[in-house]
């Protein structure tokens, strides 16, 4: 009962979030994953790994379909190819048992997810995405 609860509560933190939150919240997730996915593979747990490295890459290919590119230029086809990295290299990972990979895409979400902190930190930025994410049609 108690996995209900938190469930809900993330639930409706996700639906009244702004959209740069959102991402911020997204890496966070993806990391934390990618953590669990390190101990799966240092304890050889071959099912720990792979359900961790599988949420993971669920989460980078959310981000990259919310891509942009009319809008977003080159910042979004740069991400687009950082996410593309990344999903080969998270493959090849839990195909190997790679923490050196695993840790590679760790650092390179811990980078994303600062550069996005600090853009959504910015007043005007924080101002022009005051809608929450559940009335721009992002659904969970």
């Amino acid at each position: 009962m108690a996995g209900y609860g938190q469930n809900q509560y993330l639930k409706t933190q996700v639906t009244t979030v702004d959209n740069l939150r959102l991402v911020v919240l997204l890496y966070e997730g993806a990391i934390k994953f990618l953590l669990k996915a390190q101990e799966g593979i240092q304890e050889k747990d071959v099912s720990k790994r792979h359900n961790q490295i599988g949420r993971a890459l669920d989460i980078i290919m959310e981000l990259k379909n919310a891509l942009n590119f009319s809008q977003g230029g080159e910042i979004a086809k740069s991400l687009n190819a950082l996410y593309l990295f990344m999903q080969t290299h998270l493959t090849t990972a839990n195909i190997q048992n790679d923490t050196q990979k695993v840790q590679q895409v760790i650092n390179i979400l811990s980078s994303l997810k600062e550069a996005w902190e600090t853009i959504a930190s910015r007043p005007e930025v924080r101002k022009a995405a005051e809608v929450p994410a559940q009335s721009k049609g992002i659904r969970i």
